[in-house]
């Protein structure tokens, strides 16, 4: 074998290994990734099914947000944020988590993980290459729903300004352009949860775990902001800000929880992404 004078075989370059393209094809084979994409399609139907066989003669509530379900049939644009806003906090929750929680730890449940490093993939490689993959699948997710819903709402309620309680009425342009800020936003938020399952998946070899475990995280994080005993301390929880995105509807828009959110998310995400790398590139490898 010939050794170039870094001790590397001739030829090879860490950066070759693992092909973004590649893993990108191989994740898009996987069961996980195909159920969870369709579910995201499937949704918004689902949705516009359940409307067709409403009555209308259940009380949706009287607080600010039961517009968005007595306004979700008057547009396309009403009916995408109607969908957007009973899957944010919950199911695209979930839905991130799978694919930052499960990339690693499903590797090495497996017992692949240490045949990939023994290729030789670098670890920091690795680990960029899973993680970028799979936050393209999230962001492709997020699209999904909201795409979906904007083609299957407008198709069946038309092209219509955007209404809610929190605003005036927009006209569909200017609606459009919210709905992708808070899409935008919302992407921002979710980072947080990425960060968290992907910490999680880096150090178990439990993929069930690692995914769980962020979503229970994310829960109690929330239950915690409930408790206004908590006082500041509530602005240092990550999901404080998650429902910021509604500013962005209001007239005129509000952006200082927004750009909050953005800061917390973000610093979080961070946090736990440098704790995943340092982690990794530490442990050792026996699956």
């Amino acid at each position: 074998m010939v050794v170039s004078e870094a001790g590397e075989a001739r030829g090879y370059r860490a950066s070759a290994t693992m092909p973004f393209a590649a893993e990108f094809r191989r994740q898009a084979s996987r069961r996980r990734t195909q159920l969870a994409l369709g579910f995201m399609v499937l949704l918004p139907l689902i949705i516009l099914i359940a409307f067709q066989f409403d009555s209308g003669d259940d009380d949706n509530g009287r607080n600010e947000f039961s517009s968005l379900v007595e306004l979700a049939t008057s547009g396309g644009l009403n009916f995408t944020l109607f969908s957007i806003f009973v899957s944010a906090s919950f199911l695209l929750v979930v839905v991130v988590a799978l694919f930052c929680g499960d990339t690693v730890a499903s590797e090495a449940s497996w017992g692949s993980l240490r045949y990939l490093l023994a290729i030789p993939v670098p670890r920091a490689r690795l680990l960029t290459v899973k993680l970028v993959v799979a936050l393209a699948y999230s962001g492709l997710a997020l699209l999904l729903l909201a795409g979906t819903a904007l083609l299957v709402g407008t198709l069946r309620y038309g092209w219509s300004p955007l209404r809610s309680t929190v605003a005036a009425e927009l006209e569909p342009t200017e609606g459009l352009l919210r709905l992708l800020a808070v899409l935008g936003y919302l992407a921002v938020v979710l980072l947080v949860v990425a960060g968290l399952a992907f910490l999680l998946s880096v150090t178990t070899d439990a993929a069930l775990g690692a995914v769980g475990g962020a979503v229970l995280l994310w829960i109690l994080s929330s239950i915690l902001d409930q408790i206004t005993a908590l006082g500041a301390v509530r602005d240092f929880l990550p999901t404080h800000f998650s429902t910021a995105w509604l500013g962005l509807l209001s007239t005129p828009v509000q952006t200082d929880d927004v750009v909050r959110g953005c800061v917390s998310a973000i610093g979080y995400a961070t946090l736990f992404w440098g704790l995943a790398f340092w982690r990794f590139t530490r442990k050792d490898i026996t699956s």
